[in-house]
Order: structure tokens, then sequence, then C-alpha cells
């Protein structure tokens, strides 16, 4: 049986590319979505001419029931889950002292509530094969910091810290938990704040330019991969250099 894979927010950009890249690497994969039905639908049907199975579900990102529900779905439809990528993720951006209650839940509770309940409803399998593989989304908003991202950046950043204390709690189940944290990527959110924003984001890149959905894939492809068995509670900045220190 081929390995499988779930995919959370893999509707477009990074999710969809880490769904397609999963499964040019021999997965199946399940595919989760909150409202772009058609985007995920061209998602499953790249995985599917890579040759995999495809399982798509829309999903509730912060339901701890719902995700434990798309975990046992995707199990039954494509078998055992071998790598988690738990990607889904909102922005609400604003100034923070005009920044509501509301505001400043739904990052958390989607980017960084969310990545735990799927996370928790993955590791009860992977418990007892004691084995699997988890990627979690960061960004370097979470490092830096960003002006009008307070939230976002806060729900970022707590992935670092939830992902190395699963790292070292799961250690001995032969379960791996790692961060990838990119910089700016060409997907809808960024062309959404226009080319004179987008061209001053990607002057800001050492590299000079923004990444690709594709290139975020290949780092979450190696760290699922048996490649990376020995690499555990790591965070893998791909950013261009943006996140560089001073030293």
């Amino acid at each position: 049986m081929p390995p499988v894979a779930l995919v959370t927010g893999a509707s477009k950009g990074i999710g969809a590319a880490c769904a397609v890249a999963l499964a040019r690497e021999g997965y199946d994969v399940g595919l989760t979505y909150a409202h772009d039905r058609a985007g995920v639908d061209e998602a499953a049907a790249e995985v599917a001419r890579a040759g995999a199975r495809a399982h798509v579900r829309q999903a509730e990102a912060r339901d701890w029931d719902d995700a434990a529900a798309v975990v046992e779905e995707v199990e039954q439809a494509l078998g055992p889950l071998d790598a988690l990528v738990a990607n889904a993720g909102i922005t609400r951006d604003g100034p923070a002292v005009r920044m509501t209650g509301d505001a400043w839940r739904a990052p958390i509770d989607v980017n960084l509530t969310g990545t735990m309940a799927v996370v928790r409803a993955a590791l009860r399998g992977m418990m007892r094969r004691r084995a699997g593989s988890i990627v979690t989304i960061s960004s370097v908003v979470g490092v830096q910091g960003n002006a009008g991202q307070a939230n976002y950046a806060a729900s970022k950043a707590g992935l670092v810290g939830l992902a190395r204390s699963l790292a070292r709690e799961f250690a001995s189940r032969n379960i791996t938990v790692n961060v990838v944290s990119p910089g700016p990527v060409d997907t809808e959110m960024l062309g959404a704040l226009g080319d004179e924003r987008r061209d001053t984001i990607a002057a800001a890149v050492p590299l000079g330019r923004v990444a690709r959905p594709d290139e975020i894939a290949a780092a979450v492809r190696f760290l699922a991969s048996d490649e990376a068995a020995f690499i555990t509670g790591t965070v893998l900045p791909v950013d261009g250099g943006l996140g560089m220190g001073p030293w």
C-alpha cells in the first residue's frame, strides 16, 4: 500500500502545492478545504494525474470534533496516516489598537487551535503504529512580527512552541514534528495587496523575489519523508533569507 498524507487547507497556494508534491512522491492524499470547493477539486485532479488517490473533505479547522472526523474519514478511504501537513490558516489584519476580540481570536482559533485539533486526531493512530511525520506551516512573521498582524504573528509563533513540545513528547513513539516557516509566497493572499506592495515586499527579501508555492512544498515533502527521519523539533525557514538575524 502507498503511504498516506493529509493536507489541511489544500484548496490553493501552499496547501494545494503540498498535496501535489506528496502525490508525486507516491502518497495517496487527503485534502481539506473550508470554502473553495473548485480550488480543492483542481488540486485533487492534479493528485490523480500524479497517479495517486485523493479524498476531498470540507472541514472546519477550529472544530475539534470535526478534525477527528476528518482524520477518521481519510483513514477509512485511503489507509492509516503516515504524514500530516497542518496548513490551514487565515489572516485578519488590522491595527492592534482597533483590533476587536473576534479579529484577534479568528487566526488564533484557526491557525493555532485548529492545528492542535487535527494534530491531536492524527497522533492517536500514529502512536499505535509508532510512526508518523507531522509538519506545520508557520511564517517568518511569527519570528519577526509585522505591523498590523499581531494576531496572525502570535498564532504562527505559537506553532513553534506547539511543534517543539509535541516533538519532545512523541519522539519515543518515532513520530517527528517539524515546522516550515515561509517568507512571502506568490499566492492569492499576497496578490491581494497589489503590485506596488508586492514589489516592496519582494525587494526586502535578500534573494530579491517571493517564493513559489512549490518551493515551500518541496521543504514540506522532505520533512515528511523517510530521509528526514532523524529531524524533529526543527523550524526550517524557506524565506529567501528574510528571517536572517543580525549575526
